[in-house]
């Protein structure tokens, strides 16, 4: 079983994240913030990761900065040594005017690119800087490459849940066995 269980307790959050990447897309998740939780909500769903998050703290930054940290961490945790993963994955999701495209590499680099284009600074309860940045904590944390990038769009919400979308069955496909290979997917045998 792939279990990740990470909590984070500082002077300004308290978060417990919890996840099985090969659930089937079961949550149970309270941020404090009603948007991030339908988002983060979408990528348990669509990646069929288990996930468990609790979060509370003082700033909206901080708590979402810090849920990004701690998932990433969980995920990270939960690959183990990666042997057999597929590793790469990509997806197009479509929402409406949005259109995302995300391609990720689990391969033990972390970099990102991650040109969401908001049409304005709030999406719902957040606003779209923090969005952002949980998409950059949390691959950091989980020590990936993320390339998510809106093809078209205009509603910032259809642009978050089509990017979390997106996100999400690119994880699914990288984190699934390879029916072939059993090995680490790496020419340097380490990932």
């Amino acid at each position: 079983m792939r279990v990740g269980k990470i909590t984070r307790k500082t002077k300004e959050t308290d978060i417990s994240v919890k996840i099985e990447l090969d659930g089937m897309g079961k949550s149970e998740i309270d941020t404090e913030f009603h948007f991030l939780n339908h988002l983060l909500t979408a990528l348990s769903k669509h990646s069929l990761i288990d996930m468990q998050i609790t979060a509370k703290g003082d700033l909206a930054h901080h708590i979402i900065e810090d849920v990004g940290i701690c998932l990433g961490q969980a995920f990270n945790k939960a690959l183990k040594d990666k042997k057999g993963i597929k590793r790469f994955g990509s997806a197009y999701v479509p929402m409406d005017d949005a259109l995302v495209r995300a391609v990720v590499d689990i391969g033990g680099r972390p970099w990102h690119n991650i040109e969401l284009n908001f049409k304005s600074t709030k999406v719902e309860d957040v606003t779209a800087q923090d969005v952002y940045h949980f998409l950059v904590s949390f691959t950091y944390n989980a020590i990936m490459n993320l390339h998510l990038t809106t093809l078209t769009g205009d509603d910032n919400h259809h642009i978050s849940e089509a990017a979390f979308k997106a996100l999400a069955l690119a994880l699914k496909d990288a984190v699934r066995f390879d029916d072939i290979q059993s090995e680490i997917p790496s020419t340097k045998g380490v990932l």
